[in-house]
């Protein structure tokens, strides 16, 4: 059955936070966008997510997965418990029902992948907005088996605690011990701690086989 969606009206009112890395791209989706909504700010790592949560508390973030300092998962997954938490509809070029599944326990409203149309991006806006969850039919039908056990390395049973993930997430990005201890205000000594303790429970002895584990879990792709 083929299902028509046509973007009419909308709530002129609703305020949007868009993450991504890529500048063009989040321009291009923001210009789209603002004919039925407000466009709070565009921002391009996770960090700067949560800072931007926090300053114009928007009703809808729209998040890219992978962004420089901290992914998008664990920028939302990081959250406090008291800090203003919108809709989220997480973007991704991965239709992956395993990737949708992270973030759909991370509490996300909306999956949408970027080969979609924009009418698609808002009709996902609206959605969540109605209080509903949105997933596209490009991935619904694989939603059937997301949550049957998996052999694939996952955050959980990984049990890598979230600085560990940040840690990771910037090695995997190619930075120095002393970025790294720049970024996450730690000292290089802890860092390197933090290094040895993922080596000891992802049982590895160097880095490539560190990175390896990076991508598996999603935090590089």
């Amino acid at each position: 059955m083929m299902r028509i969606c046509i973007a009419i009206g909308g709530n002129m009112t609703t305020r949007v936070l868009l993450a991504d890395d890529h500048n063009l791209f989040a321009q291009a989706v923001a210009s789209m966008l603002r004919e039925r909504y407000e466009i709070v700010d565009i921002v391009s790592d996770g960090r700067a997510l949560q800072a931007a949560l926090r300053q114009h508390k928007p009703d809808v973030a729209i998040v890219d997965i992978t962004m420089p300092l901290m992914s998008g998962l664990d920028s939302i997954r990081t959250l406090g418990k008291d800090h203003w938490r919108p809709k989220i509809i997480f973007l991704t070029m991965h239709a992956d029902p395993e990737l949708a599944r992270e973030c759909f326990k991370c509490g996300c409203s909306g999956f949408v992948t970027k080969d979609l149309s924009c009418t698609e991006l808002m009709l996902a806006i609206d959605s969540v907005m109605a209080n509903e969850v949105y997933v596209p039919s490009n991935i619904a039908a694989g939603l059937v088996d997301i949550f049957r056990p998996t052999d694939r390395v996952s955050l959980e049973r990984a049990g890598l605690t979230g600085r560990q993930r940040e840690i990771l997430q910037l090695l995997a990005e190619g930075k120095t011990m002393k970025e790294i201890a720049t970024v996450t205000n730690l000292s290089t000594r802890t860092v390197e701690w933090h290094k040895y303790r993922m080596m000891q429970i992802l049982r590895v002895r160097r880095n490539a086989e560190l990175i390896r584990h990076a991508v598996q879990m999603k935090l590089v792709i």
